[in-house]
């Protein structure tokens, strides 16, 4: 891998990790065609992937930095410091429930299937194709079916819960964390604007919690020799990932999903035509 390359791969980290459209699937794509995922030491590809998504982890938590400081503050005031009814409370202090409740899930059967998710499925061009083209067909029944009546205030436990299940999807390569709690939000009468950014305030106790821990875990295989690498892509990834969750929110104020719909089908199709011809290897 050269510092080309490397910064490719932070934009790319960058710009589909908050979009619906799978950051794992691009890079994998992106690390198979030019053959930067060495069969003989697949860990270090996994360490450099690990590295680079604190980019966008600092992105999403820089962007909402007012919200989760109020949420924290308002939090800890009504449940720690003052005994508060959670009915009268703040939103921001129920939006930390929300947060917490929504988070369950995937911690849960993130931890069970840990395994699994981090074998062979993550590099498979054929489940991440197949996973692009089948959220894509979800979303667009949620588009098709969403009320859009819901704004951030309406959001119950439930709701919160069943985007939490939804999030978990997620851990299936091509499906896309973003897309897939986006997707649950519409299912469940969000607004669009609404589901993103509930999307992105969910995402980052687990992007934060599986973060560290994928780089905890990969911290024995980063090549010193790509530190410069690894350096530049993560600042890409920042950058990148800071306008792409400011341009998604901004967006689907005005539009729907179906761009990133459209895009899925295609890439997913791309791909599975480039396996055919043998292209590219799963």
């Amino acid at each position: 891998m050269n510092l080309f390359e490397a910064i490719l791969l932070g934009i790319i980290q960058g710009l589909t990790e908050f979009l619906p459209i799978s950051s794992t699937g691009h890079l994998t794509l992106f690390g198979k065609i030019f053959n930067l995922i060495s069969a003989e030491r697949p860990e270090e590809w996994t360490a450099f992937i690990a590295v680079i998504q604190l980019g966008t982890l600092i992105a999403v938590v820089i962007y909402f930095w007012k919200d989760i400081w109020e949420i924290i503050f308002d939090f800890i005031n009504e449940n720690l410091k003052h005994r508060v009814k959670f009915s009268e409370q703040k939103l921001n202090s129920k939006l930390g429930w929300l947060i917490i409740i929504g988070s369950v899930p995937v911690g849960i059967i993130g931890k069970s299937l840990q395994k699994v998710v981090e074998g062979s499925l993550t590099k498979d061009l054929y489940v991440i194709a197949f996973s692009l083209i089948g959220l894509a067909i979800i979303l667009a029944i949620a588009e098709k079916t969403a009320s859009l009546k819901k704004e951030m205030k309406d959001i119950t436990g439930w709701n919160a819960f069943w985007i939490g299940v939804a999030q978990c999807f997620a851990l299936i390569p091509g499906s896309s964390r973003s897309g897939t709690t986006i997707t649950g939000g519409l299912f469940l009468g969000l607004n669009r604007e609404t589901a993103a950014k509930f999307s992105f305030l969910l995402s980052i106790p687990a992007v934060l919690a599986s973060g560290l821990l994928e780089l905890f875990e990969a911290r024995k295989f980063i090549n010193p020799g790509l530190t410069l690498d690894m350096v530049a892509a993560t600042i890409f990834a920042f950058v990148f990932g800071y306008f792409s969750i400011d341009f998604l929110l901004k967006y689907l104020k005005r539009k729907t999903t179906f761009v990133f719909i459209y895009y899925r089908v295609a890439l997913g199709i791309l791909i599975l035509v480039l396996l055919s011809m043998h292209i590219i290897q799963p």
